[in-house]
């Protein structure tokens, strides 16, 4: 029975395929068709091909695609690093610490994971508001750290279980420090579990867009993906550089993900087993 219907699983991986295909097919063609041609037919292919969308973006007299850029990439890049260091430290607290308090704190942590951010958003836009940071890529980059923290958190405590406590004991032995124990022997062992946090949180943050709408502002601030909103006014028509701003807000996110790919499963499935 098994082998009369294997070619089930290849035709429904195939259409799985060919559905989360079709908007990237649209963007890509749509990116290098002249404008006029955009709304006749959206799918057809773009011959011949043009960069005069792409070009119109990256020399719009508002900048809005470069400001857009460095904001998101500070952002993002701020957040995934504080994210990393301190979900690893806390994640490999709670993978070694037996006691009640770690618990009680990974049950709040779980906790966390289950409410939207959208849910929070306008109680953290008071506590920003109290703190004088509401408009400001501080203020958002303390939201991202404080909700996707529990993330990082249990990746990083599955993946350290894995890790043999008898490295660090040695370690201890020889007279090093806690924190020397782990920067210099349980944090360079975290690659792979970085890696997948970093690939996880980056995308995430990249393509956030109602948090830096409400915290930045949509008029203080803006990212990549609140720029597309910016750049589709009541009376838009140009819908080529809509999808160029598209276009090239992916890249520099896809090309993150080419960089660290490589320990994004293994970082994934350490935790999955022990030993």
């Amino acid at each position: 029975m098994t082998g009369r219907f294997a070619w089930v699983r290849p035709l429904v991986a195939t259409c799985l395929c060919a559905v989360f295909f079709v908007p990237l097919y649209l963007v890509l063609t749509n990116t290098f068709k002249p404008g006029d041609r955009i709304s006749g037919s959206p799918a057809s292919l773009p011959w011949p091909p043009t960069l005069h969308n792409i070009e119109a973006v990256l020399t719009r007299p508002d900048r809005l695609f470069w400001v857009s850029l460095a904001n998101s990439v500070l952002i993002t890049s701020v957040s995934v690093v504080a994210l990393t260091v301190l979900s690893a430290m806390l994640g490999h607290y709670l993978a070694r610490s037996r006691s009640q308090w770690a618990r009680v704190l990974t049950l709040v942590l779980l906790a966390g994971l289950m409410i939207p951010p959208q849910v929070i958003l306008i109680p953290i836009s008071d506590v920003l508001r109290a703190g004088h940071l509401m408009g400001t890529i501080q203020g958002l980059v303390l939201f991202n750290v404080g909700y996707y923290v529990p993330f990082g958190v249990f990746v990083f405590s599955g993946f350290i279980r894995t890790v043999p406590l008898e490295l660090e004991e040695a370690a201890t032995v020889d007279g090093a420090s806690p924190a020397k124990v782990f920067w210099r022997i349980v944090f360079p062992l975290l690659r792979p579990a970085s890696a997948s946090v970093m690939i996880f949180l980056g995308v995430w943050i990249w393509n956030d867009f109602i948090d830096p709408l409400i915290i930045l502002g949509p008029g203080r601030g803006t990212t990549v993906t609140t720029g597309v909103y910016r750049a589709v006014g009541q009376y838009q028509s140009d819908f080529g550089s809509v999808f160029a701003l598209m276009f090239l807000a992916t890249l520099p996110v896809l090309a993150f993900y080419l960089a660290l790919q490589r320990h994004f499963v293994k970082g994934l499935t350490g935790g999955a087993t022990k030993g």
